[in-house]
């Protein structure tokens, strides 16, 4: 090999190159790695890649009139070299007329329609490959080599070398080797770049999912302004950064599941998974396999093998709903493994370590279970860390009438349908009605109501047998062809004010005052009142 050829072989520089090929996931950085270090070498000129791609320029493209295809091309990526007649001349840019090739057209789209090298050894002996034989003159190249970036049996571009000295058979064999190990390198890069978008993805899509899952259960977080909803919601804030076992007791229906899921979101954990046990449907017989786990062939019927509750939940939340319908004799294999952290799968002998956060929850108390003999007290003990109390709905009745609307906003929602209101006189139904189903009990009459607004006949139906129609042209969803004047929607507004204080005696503040009954806060309906000039009704005692 000549002392002034393009490569040496024996050059550590080649090596050095191979190697930090192999390390890079991302393809531009490839890209410029190869072109920058080959344009390094003595007696480079240009060196520059071209890859397969769709055809993304067809009508600006320079070569569009030899183009006989236009769903394919060669598109230049990378580029790196110095005009030797003008130091100005930069040939890193990547437009110009040789930006594209078509497939099979020229040199470079010859070899990647063939899949064949070309090499012009002697440019001055030999320029039939070459498209502008008075620019290599000037420039004084003399040789030109072009290696297909092959994988397999798939093409993927092609790699071009332009040099000042004649091109010898060593320099091309270091250049094939050169050429392989990049096309390997841009299968790796690519599949790297693949799972860093999937990653990407993957996290948007769960951000998305974690902000949508904190908006749901029944209906969406916490809504409602009782002082009691205050005291739960500051008890989370409380507890969620611990890990401390919580227990959660309250009536059905009154949202102990939202507590639950509340904690897990505002805790360390939220990133990790909150499985939920309903206990009183787990039959006694697989009490053991549901919470730890069986191996395959363990007892009839297990024909996999199967994880667990606790397991699946390592390093995150297990809810344990209802935790107060675990029989007697089961429970002792509950606090094993809240006491050891450890447990062991049915048909196994090895123990397995686990970290688990428990949330129980309860609609009975648990203290007297425990006073009557039905529950441990040594697991009553375990549970009840940090007991958190959700009160019944008819306790805070300030709740009701922003739960209402909720519930009916997102009806509306959900069904594309026109926007549906409740009248004064169904809030004041709403509030004075006893909830012996709580939350959930408002929910489904909300929706009934939402329902029947469909057929025009909306109604309120509560379980006393109470069932009060909507007023015609206040909430009506189908009284499209009803209005009212400005005057009137303000007149409206007065009378109603004026009724609520009646019914109130004139009552303004708390549970039972005018503004819990409208919604409102009570400054707000105190300006209201002085800005539509309203008589105050004196409080009778």
């Amino acid at each position: 090999m000549a002392a002034d050829t393009v490569f040496h072989f024996r050059n550590m520089k080649i090596q050095s190159l191979l190697l930090e090929m192999g390390e890079q996931r991302a393809t531009s950085k490839l890209f410029k790695l190869i072109v920058h270090r080959l344009f390094q070498f003595d007696g480079v000129s240009l060196v520059r890649i071209w890859l397969v791609g769709e055809g993304d320029i067809c009508s600006s493209c320079h070569m569009a009139g030899e183009c006989g295809r236009k769903d394919k091309c060669l598109q230049l990526v990378a580029s790196a070299g110095r005009s030797g007649c003008a130091d100005s001349a930069d040939w890193s840019h990547l437009e110009g007329k040789f930006s594209r090739f078509p497939m099979g057209i020229h040199k470079v789209g010859h070899i990647a329609a063939t899949g064949k090298p070309v090499v012009v050894e002697s440019i001055p002996n030999d320029s039939k490959w070459i498209a502008d034989p008075d620019w290599a003159r000037r420039e004084g190249i003399k040789g030109f080599a072009g290696q297909p970036l092959r994988f397999h049996d798939e093409i993927l571009g092609v790699l071009a070398v332009f040099t000042k000295n004649r091109i010898t058979p060593p320099s091309l064999d270091v250049l094939n080797i050169i050429t392989n190990h990049a096309a390997a390198a841009l299968v790796n890069a690519r599949a790297f770049e693949r799972i860093e978008e999937l990653t990407k993805q993957l996290e948007a899509e769960n951000k998305y999912l974690r902000k949508e899952l904190q908006g749901i259960t029944s209906y969406g977080g916490f809504v409602g302004r009782s002082s009691a909803l205050k005291r739960i919601v500051e008890q989370i804030d409380v507890v969620a950064p611990t890990d401390a076992n919580v227990l959660i007791q309250g009536e059905s229906g009154t949202g102990k599941e939202l507590v639950a899921r509340e904690l897990h979101q505002r805790s360390e954990r939220r990133n990790k998974p909150l499985l939920k046990v309903n206990c009183a449907s787990v039959p006694k017989e697989l009490f053991a396999s549901e919470f730890f786990g069986h191996v395959k062939g363990s007892f009839t019927g297990a024909y996999a093998h199967r994880e667990g509750k606790f397991g699946a939940a390592d390093k995150g939340t297990l809810f344990l709903d209802e935790i107060g319908e675990i029989p007697l004799e089961l429970q002792a294999q509950l606090l094993r493994v809240l006491q050891e952290g450890e447990y062991e799968r049915v048909g196994e002998e090895k123990l397995r370590k686990v970290d688990v956060r428990i949330i129980a929850a309860s609609n009975r108390d648990l203290q007297k279970e425990v006073e009557a003999g039905r529950f441990r007290e040594d697991l009553y003990f375990r549970l009840n860390v940090f007991p958190i109390i959700v009160p019944p709905l008819r306790t805070r009745k300030e709740d009701i009438a922003p739960l209402a609307n909720h519930f009916l906003e997102r009806c509306a929602a959900d069904t594309s349908g026109p926007p549906l209101r409740f009248s004064p006189e169904q809030i004041a139904e709403l509030v004075a009605y006893e909830w012996p189903g709580n939350v959930r009990e408002l929910q489904n009459v909300v929706e009934r109501f939402a329902i029947s607004s469909t057929v025009g006949s909306a109604q309120l139906q509560l379980l006393n047998g109470n069932s009060t129609k909507s007023a015609p042209g206040v909430c009506s969803a189908h009284s499209v062809d009803s209005f009212l004047t400005e005057q009137d929607m303000i007149q409206l507004q007065i009378q109603n004010i004026e009724k609520v204080l009646a019914r109130c005696n004139g009552k303004i503040y708390g549970e039972d005052g005018a503004a819990a009954l409208l919604g409102l806060k009570p400054t707000t309906l105190v300006a209201r009142i002085k800005k539509l000039r309203i008589q105050r009704i004196k409080k009778i005692g």
